[in-house]
């Protein structure tokens, strides 16, 4: 495949990574100057993401705060790196980051759901990355244990603040006044 020559030879740009076409039926996203494949998610990762991604828009509409936006969608963070976070929100105030070809900046709450494929990266570089972006709230949803680990930026590194499984409630400071119930977001 020519995208794995090319990610051998050399790093990867996102000027690069922006005029790849591809017909393979993947999703890539661009981390430390290499192409990570992303095959379709399962099942219960769909629910998962939808369920949330469903609660977070209607409480950011109906409480005029910002936009939530679901994946595939990339986040520049620098020439290369550009995640593409499964769920994440963007305050009013920020909403200048948001360009033709994805987000040109910091979301104020990122989400990220856990596959077998994707723990490493969504618990190691991607979480890395996010703090060092400026991410102020970082969430990661575990569908096979039920469970939700929320993060916030305080000096400049992430402090797991709130962790639920199966059962309660997680809150977002990021997304102001938004609650949710573990229990809705892994109901198939």
């Amino acid at each position: 495949m020519v995208m794995e020559t090319l990610a051998e030879e050399r790093l990867i740009t996102y000027a690069d990574y922006r005029e790849l076409d591809t017909d393979d039926c993947l999703w890539y996203e661009l981390l430390h100057g290499e192409l990570v494949k992303k095959s379709a998610p399962s099942p219960r990762h769909q629910s998962a993401s939808m369920n949330l991604s469903s609660l977070m828009h209607t409480f950011a509409k109906q409480q005029r705060l910002g936009a939530v936006y679901c994946a595939p969608i990339d986040v520049f963070v620098d020439e290369y790196n550009a995640p593409q976070p499964d769920i994440l929100f963007i305050a009013n105030a920020n909403k200048h980051i948001v360009t033709h070809d994805g987000i040109m900046g910091a979301p104020d709450l990122v989400v990220e759901i856990l596959s077998p494929s994707s723990i490493r990266y969504d618990r190691g570089m991607k979480q890395r990355l996010y703090q060092r972006l400026g991410v102020q709230e970082y969430w990661i949803l575990d569908p096979k244990n039920s469970s939700i680990e929320v993060y916030r930026l305080i000096e400049g590194m992430y402090d797991l603040v709130s962790f639920a499984v199966e059962r309660g409630t997680v809150d977002s400071i990021a997304l102001s006044g938004f609650v949710v119930e573990v229990g809705d977001i892994f109901e198939d």
